[in-house]
């Protein structure tokens, strides 16, 4: 006769379809959950899907351990910023679209107001003195901090994979040299990637070699048409382009953004995009809602809301789509390779704009290399590298209160 300590076993051990199909919470605690973490959750995407694990599984128990990890796979998985699919995914698993729509919504609208917010002042105080120094520090700073993001994601993903390696090292020298970001290079990564580790059966030994041939790394095919003639309308065809190819990281969206808003659209100019990057260090929730910023830069209010709209929709849907199905489906060895070759590729063009940014930031326009920005980025380097771990947004508070004496010294100095 079994015992209540095993039936208890038994119950953990696997989530029964009573367990999935009857939440105990209702869906408005959810979204006044998400709410607050949009508001409050700083430390990027692997910080705000540990606070989800740590308050909804581990003390709240609202969602099962089973399904964050189901959740979490498929955000990895998936393009998007994987913080914002995971709680999109979490409100699915009981409330289905409905829930994640709300879950979606209130994750992501508290920082896509902040960000508003700070894009009126920025247009409204960019001539002030006090504005261009904050900026002054910032923009070398946040340098720093690109560079060791793109370093960890280059050492988790790409590891010791040589065809990775190659993505790699082929992605970031596209960039590099052609300023511009190219969709189709990924694609054929994951392609590459794909036929090499785990080849549909017909296509296995030489077949395989005659098809990669005809998949050159680098196709440009454009997939944006020059001619539409309302900005809200390129906007929200170049942003959604954009939010359907954000693998491995946000910040895998950053050479992807200035790719299409400084180098094909000339929206921004180099630094006002890099000043978009450090309102998204400094704010809440995802990188990616740099796009409100930008937006409003472009076109104010609506072109904000088109910019986001469009970076969130694809998100969206292949997150809602693909749920019922991916436990299922979303662990055979075809996705995943699929998946580290984009990846790869895309770390690739991160560790190019790094480069690119990175010149234009630390040299001027006469072509001087400037010093006391030199000793800020190396001053962010030693942080982010420390044992000790310095929150983001604390660095660049600091790099502001940096540039705000050096303004004042010069000045005085004047």
């Amino acid at each position: 006769m079994p015992t209540r300590e095993n039936s208890a076993a038994k119950a953990n051990a696997q989530p029964t379809a009573e367990s999935t199909v009857m939440p105990t919470y209702t869906l408005w605690s959810l979204a006044g959950y998400f709410v607050k973490l949009g508001t409050l959750g700083f430390g990027g995407p692997v910080a705000l899907v540990g606070y989800m694990n740590r308050d909804l599984v581990e003390r709240r128990h609202w969602i099962l351990e089973a399904d964050y990890k189901e959740g979490l796979t498929l955000a990895q998985l998936a393009p998007g910023p994987l913080a914002a699919q995971l709680a999109i995914y979490l409100g699915f698993v009981h409330y289905r679209v409905v829930g994640a729509t709300i879950a979606g919504l209130a994750f992501v609208l508290p920082s896509f107001l902040m960000v508003v917010a700070l894009g009126w002042s920025y247009v409204h105080y960019e001539g002030l003195p006090w504005m261009q120094s904050v900026f002054y520090g910032i923009g070398a700073s946040v340098i720093g901090i690109i560079i060791h993001s793109a370093y960890k994601l280059t050492v988790k993903t790409v590891g010791k994979r040589l065809l990775l390696w190659v993505i790699y090292l082929v992605s970031a020298s596209w960039t590099v040299v052609t300023e511009t970001e190219n969709v189709w290079l990924f694609l054929t990564a994951g392609i590459i990637t794909w036929m090499v580790k785990a080849p549909p059966r017909f296509l296995r030994g030489s077949r395989v070699r005659s098809l990669l041939a005809s998949l050159p790394l680098g196709a440009a095919i454009p997939l944006a048409s020059q001619s539409e003639p309302q900005l809200l309308w390129r906007m929200l065809l170049f942003f959604a382009k954009a939010g359907a190819f954000v693998f491995g990281s946000g910040l895998a969206i950053v050479p992807f953004l200035r790719s299409g808003v400084v180098k094909e659209f000339h929206w921004l100019d180099d630094q006002q995009f890099l000043d978009a990057v450090a309102v998204a260090m400094i704010t809440p929730g995802p990188v990616v809602i740099t796009v409100g910023f930008i937006g409003y830069l472009v076109a104010g209010i609506a072109g904000a809301c088109v910019a986001a709209l469009g970076v969130f929709l694809p998100c969206y849907f292949f997150t809602v789509i693909p749920a019922p199905y991916f436990s299922r489906y979303g662990k055979r060895p075809a996705l995943i390779a699929f998946v580290d070759g984009v990846t790869a590729a895309a770390i690739g063009a991160i560790t190019g704009a790094v480069i690119i940014l990175g010149r234009q930031t630390l040299w001027n326009a006469g072509g001087e290399l400037q010093i006391l920005k030199v000793v800020l980025l190396a001053a962010t380097l030693a942080c982010v590298w420390s044992k000790r771990k310095i929150p983001e947004p604390l660095i660049i508070l600091s790099a502001a209160i940096f540039g705000l004496i050096v303004s004042s010294l010069h000045l005085a100095r004047g």
